[in-house]
């Protein structure tokens, strides 16, 4: 039995009361809240068993590099993936910049294309736009429906003879819509061209399985995932990674360094430089078996039914314009509100009545511009939400609209 009252007492900070109200944390969207086992594990690493990692054979170095190591299969199991195809980073960001660098830039040439969907968060925008400035690299855009909709068979047709990779959301951050990856991926492989994956909202709130889909890379963020800020990871198949030169140079890349000659390690080793965030990917461990315990199955299965009692609440009111109504959407919603209110000042109502959502763009402007808004707010439900919580922002939106008359 999922018990979500049980589940919020395992997160310290929804007990917190904002503006003498009780806390509503509906920016799920942009980063989760941690549960105590998380915080504990990061705070007895730090006053316990803190040492750096693969450099040391001292106790320390030996416990630290085993509850680090660890972490590399346990995000193996979750993405339904093999441990040497997983690259640790700092979340979603550094990933996609790994494939860019590593991968896509000694590769292309101008004239080479990347498909992309409009729907895509600027972390899978930005590093293609880096190789369309620095070498001529042309993006190819396909739309979504004014309902939130991507069509995989148009993505498909997109790719032409100088198409080398799509790179597409699994879940779009905006509208929620869930895009059918599968489907892409094997249009994409059966015209020879690879498929990297967003995944920073999908993987926090359905079952993944890298076998299932077929991606090629598939980057996630620990911070979306109830682990901390700075740490993540991104599945590359070994096909890929064969294909790869390093992104950063130092530390346990390498194997050994001569004046004139240098030999990097074996991946995934190979994309790792530097001393890694230790601690941050100890707690994203931590979540992971959180997150697994719960069954990504279940959690799916709760947020579905606020998603569905929530898009029966806010479609009641005839005044408030929601972006995108994909039918098998996640539970998140971005809306704007019929007169001169702005989605910051509805925000900061919101935030009077102890409601935390988010106002702006959204890092998705392509797709703002698409849809046709400049701003919305947007309430993003996760694992320990409830429909009590929907019909609060309910009341505090009908609240601000007397406010904005």
């Amino acid at each position: 039995m999922y018990d979500v009252e049980a589940i919020r007492r395992d997160f310290p900070i929804l007990s917190r009361r904002v503006n003498g109200r009780p806390l509503v944390y509906l920016d799920n969207g942009a980063s989760a809240q941690k549960p105590e086992v998380v915080i504990e594990a990061m705070n007895r690493t730090y006053r316990e068993g803190y040492a750096n990692v693969h450099r040391g054979l001292h106790t320390l170095s030996t416990e630290a590099t085993e509850a680090y190591e660890g972490v590399r299969g346990k995000l193996a199991r979750f993405l339904g993936a093999d441990e040497d195809e997983i690259v640790f980073t700092t979340g979603s960001t550094e990933g996609i910049n790994l494939v860019s660098y590593a991968w896509a830039a000694p590769r292309l040439v101008a004239g080479d294309e990347i498909v992309l969907s409009v729907m895509e968060h600027h972390a899978n925008i930005v590093p293609w736009h880096f190789l369309r400035e620095r070498q001529g690299v042309v993006l190819k855009w396909v739309e979504c429906d004014q309902n939130g909709d991507l069509d995989p068979q148009a993505m498909i047709e997109a790719i032409g003879p100088r198409t080398r990779l799509v790179a597409v959301t699994h879940m779009s951050n905006v509208t929620g819509t869930v895009v059918d990856v599968a489907t892409i991926v094997k249009g994409a492989h059966a015209k020879g061209v690879p498929v990297l994956v967003d995944g920073s909202q999908a993987a926090v709130h359905m079952p993944v399985d890298m076998r299932a889909l077929g991606a090629d890379f598939y980057a996630v963020t620990g911070h979306k995932l109830y682990g901390p800020s700075g740490s993540g990871a991104i599945f590359i198949r070994r096909e890929r990674m064969a294909e790869m030169r390093p992104f950063l140079g130092g530390g346990d890349m390498i194997r050994e360094v001569a004046r004139d000659t240098v030999t990097y390690n074996d991946a995934p080793m190979k994309f790792e430089a530097g001393t890694p965030g230790i601690v941050q990917q100890i707690g994203l461990g931590v979540a992971l078996d959180y997150l697994t315990g719960l069954g990504m199955e279940h959690v799916a299965a709760h947020e579905r039914s606020l998603r569905d009692y929530a898009r029966a609440r806010l479609h009641g009111l005839n005044w408030l314009n929601i972006q995108g109504n994909s039918a098998d959407k996640g539970a998140i919603f971005s809306f704007t509100m019929q007169g001169a209110a702005h989605a910051h000042d509805i925000s900061t109502i919101l935030d009077k009545k102890g409601i935390a959502v988010r106002a702006g763009t959204h890092c998705a402007m392509p797709l703002m511009t698409h849809l046709g808004v400049g701003a919305t707010c947007r309430a993003s439900f996760g694992l320990y939400n409830t429909v009590a919580e929907v019909d609060a922002l309910v009341e505090a939106l009908e609240f601000a609209r007397e406010l904005f008359g």
